[in-house]
């Protein structure tokens, strides 16, 4: 499983958007959206 599939696979288990989830790792939700679509990792 890539990294894109299980970052997605965890924020989909704890219920969260990626709006939430972006809160939570204090990055934006456009950073969460190219890392679960693999554009990038950085």
């Amino acid at each position: 499983m890539a990294f894109a599939d299980r970052l997605q696979a965890v924020r989909q288990r704890n219920g969260l958007t990626q709006e939430q989830f972006a809160e939570q790792l204090h990055v934006s939700r456009q950073a969460v959206s190219k890392w679960e679509s693999g554009v990038s990792l950085s």
